[in-house]
């Protein structure tokens, strides 16, 4: 039986083939914990309209992420040899276009999107799912698009200095729409 997957308790282990430098890898999620905040999105498929999109934008910020401590990982249901395909497809034509800076991992059993509860069991491919994952491995922040709109990165970005602001300041809270550098409120 599934468990229920909530923030604030551990996030599913997984371990996968991933695609990163044009090269083939594993990618061990556990292998973060205590090193690195983990930023975990899942989309639906390689070579369609808006994942692209949400691909390129989260590795265009990959050293904004990688400055604030954490992984960028990219999660579909496509298996290693289409993500290389795609990231080596010019953009012109559908692809990626040439190097990504995040890994992308391939769900081809659709094991990883079933733990995190993002399988669409209609369409057999991952809704748009965010999570926010800390350094001790707890779930953090957890959002789900439907399949035909994208994420917005520096939201993903706010809510991870957000995450790690109050992680450090545990007597402050971040109100709607901090931003790093802008009051909190004391919660004492």
């Amino acid at each position: 039986m599934l468990e229920y997957l909530r923030v604030g308790h551990p996030a599913p282990d997984f371990e996968a083939d991933a695609v990163l430098d044009q090269e083939f890898t594993r990618i061990k999620l556990s292998n973060y914990q205590g090193s690195k905040y983990v930023v975990l999105f899942f989309y639906p498929l390689d070579f369609t309209f808006v994942c692209p999109t949400e691909v390129l934008a989260f590795s265009d910020r990959y050293d904004q992420f990688a400055k604030a401590d954490a992984e960028v990982i990219g999660i579909s249901v496509d298996s290693k040899y289409a993500h290389l395909a795609w990231i080596q497809t010019p953009l012109a034509d559908g692809g990626l276009g040439g190097d990504i800076k995040c890994p992308l991992v391939s769900d081809l059993t659709k094991a990883i999107a079933t733990s995190f509860n993002v399988l669409d069991p209609i369409a057999g491919v991952s809704l748009r799912g965010l999570f926010i994952i800390d350094k001790a491995g707890l779930l953090q922040h957890a959002t789900v698009n439907n399949l035909a709109f994208g994420r917005n990165i520096d939201e993903a970005l706010r809510t991870l200095k957000a995450i790690q602001h109050t992680q450090r300041h545990t007597n402050e809270g971040c109100p709607a729409n901090w931003r790093e550098g802008m009051a909190t409120l004391k919660i004492s």
